[in-house]
């Protein structure tokens, strides 16, 4: 069985209340649901993470080192502003998705960037809780 890291970024933990035009209705316990059941339905094992903190995030990439087989991860705004994110997904060197539940490319200007992208096979936007679902499909299919 593989095991995958689910990394979420800052705001994410307020789905639902957060410009819910934008990020959907839902909260963020329905996303972790719905990531557990799309996981155990391709037999995967999942841990999830989530933090406001850029160096917490850093510091789950750095653990998931000779644990984990890959990571998907959604950097939230720290896709378009973290070095250290990026150093940390090419130091541990593990397959890794990113994933962002908004078309970001249709959004704002400074959306356009993303460095953890720069470290990622993948990347997969707009297609809200779905999204993570492609990412672990991909991470599976991986030998």
């Amino acid at each position: 069985m593989k095991n995958i890291l689910v990394i979420n970024g800052p705001n994410l933990n307020m789905l639902g209340i957060r410009e819910p035009a934008i990020y959907g209705r839902e909260s963020y316990a329905a996303l972790l649901s719905y990531i557990q059941s799309a996981a155990d339905a391709l037999g995967l094992h999942v841990a999830c993470f989530q933090s406001n903190s850029e160096g917490e995030l850093v510091t789950a990439i750095q653990q998931a080192y000779g644990k984990m087989d890959g990571i998907v991860i959604n950097p939230a705004a720290y896709t378009h502003t973290s070095v250290a994110i990026l150093d940390a997904l090419k130091a541990v060197g593990l397959p890794a998705v990113e994933v962002h539940l908004s078309a970001v490319e249709t959004r704002e200007a400074f959306r356009q960037i993303s460095y953890a992208g720069m470290a990622c096979e993948k990347t997969i936007t707009g297609k809200g809780f779905a999204g993570y679902q492609e990412a672990l499909q991909y991470l599976a299919a991986k030998e």
